[in-house]
């Protein structure tokens, strides 16, 4: 007998009606016209349960043969603690929406050293853990309300191989995986597709394993219906594959023909006795465009044609400020951003979105004004500098950074902006900080080192300028000591806390969109 893991041994079936993918079912219907004409066509579905029995069977098998060995899979199966499982699994799975899971690993066991519990993480004066006193949510919609970032996706995966919930996740390789099995050709990101793959997912996910179940469909989408270069021939469920099955329906169809053209792209109707009954023509789910024969089964999942990337023009300023007349070490003024939108939370250098027709000779005005707003004085006019443009691509924005320099005295009013901070070099170099502004920094180090050639920026943001002897070196490094000790000294008197990383999703140092 298999033993079960601590999670299933203690987790329940999620109301249906009371899950997101639920919630979502309902709206479709109402949107089609009740629940019969919402029923898509049985080829686009699961609808027989001894079909749904044999894929379970045999998707589950594979996994226990083939699934890797990651460390949240290891705490999922093995602690006792639910609380402690919850928090572990909710740790790795914001972890993975940033980065692959490779980067992941050594991300995810440092964190859960460093705040094994989420008592410690609480401690660590994160604000949303101080609401839950300690305690991880025991339900989806717990999971959904009280952390940060959490969506129908995550709360899913937690729910289910931390607390053994009954309930599915769909994420981009699930969203894969489904489709090729059910030859799902509409738009995958439409409401319609998205809310029949969680209806999907809730129907076939095992009772006894949900948690399992969502993994080794996850994992089957990583390793073996990848989305180029698909294993078809190792797939585990590749007889519950209906694009597998028109694949090889054409080869013996052209097998067949003498007649038939090999190099034909396209195949606009691949007949096909056990095809949508609606037809291609009417049918919502089924490919639009006809079939490409050089994708095979990678025809599925078809996403819309990719808008590019809005164009936008940043003017940028790395502004200086020297609080005492002693200090050596200057402080670098950064902005906090938003709490939601792009780059929620983080900090970034004063900046200002240009407008097409504004001239480079008004950049200076502007950024001016904008210091003058923040902390109530304007820099020095003859300190600007303009060091050059930077370039940061988004997966939707082209952003060029134009960045100056510039330095006020030590009579600003350090609170006039509440989410304003002033910092020093190595300060700057542990805040969470955007990979843009990273850039920015790189840059002005180096113009700086370039003009004087003795300034050090701090290792990480450029390589350090090589000294011309060893006295230079002994005195520059007797000045950096005096400097740290100020600075340290400086900030035990008013701590920048809200600097460091406040949040999960801000833990890493650079931002790689979720790939597994």
């Amino acid at each position: 007998m298999r033993k079960r893991s601590p999670a299933v041994r203690a987790g329940k079936r999620a109301a249906p009606q009371n899950t997101p993918a639920g919630q979502a079912k309902k709206k479709a219907e109402l949107r089609l016209g009740g629940a019969e004409s919402a029923r898509p066509s049985s080829y686009h579905f699961f609808n027989e349960p001894a079909e749904v029995s044999l894929f379970r069977s045999r998707l589950l098998r594979w996994y226990d043969q083939s699934k890797r060995d990651l460390p949240w899979r290891t705490v999922a199966m093995t602690e006792t603690d639910a609380n402690i499982r919850t928090y572990a699994v909710w740790v790795s799975e914001v972890m993975l929406q940033q980065t692959q899971v490779a980067t992941v690993i050594d991300y995810y066991n440092k964190w859960m050293k460093r705040w094994p519990t989420v008592q410690e993480l609480a401690a660590a004066s994160v604000e949303v853990m101080s609401e839950l006193a300690g305690e991880m949510p025991r339900t989806t919609q717990g999971l959904l309300k009280w952390l940060p970032g959490v969506g129908r996706y995550t709360a899913g995966a937690v729910g289910s191989i931390a607390l053994g919930l009954v309930t599915g996740a769909v994420d981009g390789n699930v969203t894969r995986v489904l489709c090729r099995l059910r030859a799902i050709g509409a738009d995958c990101t439409s409401s319609l597709v998205t809310d029949l793959l969680w209806e999907i997912c809730n129907l076939i996910v095992d009772p006894e394993r949900p948690g399992q179940f969502n993994q080794a469909l996850m994992e089957l989408g990583a390793l073996v219906c990848r989305p180029k270069s698909p294993l078809c021939a190792r797939c585990p469920v590749q007889t519950h594959c209906h694009a597998y099955r028109k694949v090889i329906l054409i080869q013996e169809t052209d097998a067949k023909s003498p007649l038939s053209n090999p190099d034909s792209v396209q195949s606009p109707c691949v007949p096909d006795i056990e095809d949508c009954s609606a037809g291609d023509s009417s049918c919502k789910l089924c490919l639009s465009e006809g079939w490409a024969r050089d994708l095979g089964v990678q025809n599925y999942p078809r996403k819309p044609v990719r808008k590019a990337p809005r164009v936008e023009r940043m003017v940028t300023c790395v502004l200086r400020c020297r609080m005492t007349e002693d200090e050596d070490e200057p402080q670098y003024l950064l902005i906090q951003r938003p709490s939601t939108g792009l780059l929620a939370g983080m900090w970034e250098l004063p900046s200002i979105l240009l407008e097409e027709d504004i001239p480079g000779k008004k950049h200076r005005a502007l950024l001016s004004a904008e210091v003058q707003r923040i902390v109530g004085t304007s820099p020095d006019e003859d300190s600007f500098q303009y060091l050059g443009e930077v370039v940061h691509i988004f997966s939707h924005i082209h952003q060029t950074y134009v960045v100056y320099s510039a330095s006020v005295g030590g009579s600003t009013e350090r609170d006039r902006e509440p989410q304003s901070r002033w910092v020093s070099a190595s300060a700057l170099q542990e805040a969470a900080v955007s990979t843009g502004v990273k850039k920015i920094m790189k840059l002005y180090y180096e113009s700086t080192s370039k003009l004087q050639g003795t300034e050090l920026g701090p290792k990480g943001f450029f390589t350090v300028c090589p000294f011309q002897n060893k006295k230079q070196k002994r005195s520059a490094e007797a000045r950096r000591s005096q400097r740290t000790k100020r600075t340290r000294n400086r900030e035990d008197r008013a701590p920048c806390r809200g600097l460091k990383q406040s949040s999960l999703s801000q833990f890493f140092t650079s931002s790689k969109p979720a790939s597994t």
